[in-house]
């Protein structure tokens, strides 16, 4: 729902559609602020002196600044292009893509319910981005899981249009983790043993765990989870329970964490 009334706050990142370059800088759109216009001077395009501005910035173009000023009673709005750096364009740009498609999912409610989409905030869309953060947080928990709303005390008979809506469009979120566990047995069977050992581990979790052979006699644990805290719980769980399974059949294990988590 564009915020049509609203301003930015000074310090905000927001992402900008070009309309047209001046030699002395460039007016914008913000796309996420009912399409007020913004100004980025030709100084606050790029560090440094600006030869040619089209280098940098051009109509039609999607970029993210950062608001330096607002004048509400005259409606101004002075931008940076050059404050915002690529990680930051990027987290933003996709942030934004996200909250665009949550918009879209929450006419898909609305209209399963038979209501508006104005009508969709007032009776649940601002409660949920009060609790979740945002609305494609909202869709992205449920995606995950079925009980994320009633988790956060929401229950009512939009709940499972919701649910469903969220489950059928979003891909949950996750991370992923991993890490090398050395094995050995000296036994006739060791072989055995240590396969044995690594199904024990891998059973609790076997739907989000996996197990990759490097070379004897080393063994990479791939966890997948919704969250690292999950993630680091199942990698712990699983090979603990491995290490146990080899130490008791007269073997040896140990356990180390990849460098990078990958």
């Amino acid at each position: 729902m564009p915020r049509v009334s609203e301003f930015p706050e000074e310090g905000e990142l927001v992402v900008c559609t070009v309309q047209s370059v001046k030699n002395f800088g460039a007016f914008v759109t913000l796309d996420e602020y009912g399409n007020k216009e913004g100004f980025v001077h030709v100084r606050d395009v790029a560090t440094g002196w600006v030869k040619y501005i089209r280098d940098y910035i051009r109509e039609g173009q999607k970029v993210v600044c950062k608001v330096l000023g607002v004048d509400q009673s005259k409606g101004h709005i002075d931008l940076s292009l050059k404050s915002v750096n690529e990680h930051q364009r990027r987290e933003k740009i996709q942030q934004w893509k996200n909250e665009t498609k949550a918009e879209k999912l929450l006419e898909i409610v609305a209209g399963r319910i038979g209501i508006t989409v104005e009508e969709s905030y007032v009776q649940f869309g601002d409660d949920l981005i009060d609790k979740f953060g945002s609305l494609y947080a909202a869709f992205e928990q449920c995606a995950a899981s079925v009980d994320a709303l009633e988790e956060n005390g929401l229950k009512d008979d939009w709940t499972k249009v919701f649910t469903e809506v969220a489950r059928e469009n979003v891909t949950p979120p996750y991370v992923q983790i991993s890490g090398i566990i050395e094995l050995k047995c000296p036994k006739a069977d060791g072989v055995d043993m240590i396969r044995n050992a690594l199904l024990t581990g891998l059973e609790p979790a076997k739907d989000r765990a996996k197990i990759q052979y490097v070379g004897a006699p080393r063994y990479r644990i791939v966890v997948t989870a919704p969250d690292y805290k999950s993630a680091e719980e199942d990698i712990k769980e699983i090979t603990a329970q491995i290490v146990e399974s080899i130490r008791a059949n007269g073997g040896e294990g140990d356990f180390h964490r990849d460098a990078k988590g990958q």
